[in-house]
């Protein structure tokens, strides 16, 4: 565990180094989301209806564009080897890897993501929802990007690549996020939504950093 932990901090202080990568990933994230009320103009009632789908969306994009340096960096510089013989499991390293992405990508968004719906209309009674989805789903979001930066260790463009692997398997998240938050704003139940997104997530703790730990693996053989 102490490990497990020192991993997380690590990779912590090194994001707070290098903060202007994650500077660019919520800027991404917020002038995208801004770009719909600018384009489309005062409607809103379209704004409305289209805002789970932007807030979402835009939240997949933008957590595209780290998940590139979750293991580039130490592989170029030889800290992946160093970790490895560390003694510590490569799928609790890949778990640790994605706690610090959630912490300094998928946090940030969740707490933004309120305070962005307000520009695109949001009804009042989607706002729990969507910090609900996003709370369940984001963490999905960093453990899937977990799988694809470590299957493309050393490959050249990987950001573009990650994202081609990454973007497919989060289908069923988006689909059910979503689904909760235009359910919420039509009075309907989302318990069905959310729990669905739970059993992903549930599902993903275990297996993402398995898979992960096996492409680590494979990559440093």
């Amino acid at each position: 565990m102490s490990a497990f932990l020192a991993v997380i901090a690590r990779d912590l202080r090194l994001a707070r180094r290098q903060g202007t990568d994650i500077a660019m990933t919520l800027a991404f994230f917020v002038v995208v989301v801004a770009l719909f009320p600018l384009g489309l103009g005062p409607t809103p009632e379209l704004l409305a209806r289209i805002a789970p789908a932007v807030l979402w969306v835009t939240a997949l994009l933008a957590a595209m564009l780290s998940f590139d340096r979750l293991f580039q960096q130490d592989s170029e510089d030889g800290g992946l080897e160093q970790l490895a013989l560390s003694g510590l499991p490569l799928s609790v390293l890949a778990l640790a890897k994605a706690c610090a992405h959630w912490l300094t990508t998928g946090l940030p968004m969740l707490v933004l993501a309120p305070l962005l719906a307000v520009s695109l209309n949001l009804a009042a009674e989607s706002y729990l929802a969507l910090v609900a989805t996003l709370a369940l789903g984001t963490p999905v979001v960093s453990l899937f990007g977990t799988v694809g930066a470590a299957l493309v260790v050393g490959a050249r463009r990987a950001g573009v690549l990650v994202a081609l692997i990454v973007l497919p398997l989060l289908i069923p998240v988006l689909i059910f996020a979503v689904s909760a938050i235009e359910a919420a704003g039509a009075g309907l139940t989302v318990r069905v939504h959310l729990l669905f997104l739970g059993a992903i997530l549930a599902a993903s703790i275990p297996l993402a950093p398995l898979a992960a730990g096996a492409a680590l693996r494979q990559a440093l053989d």
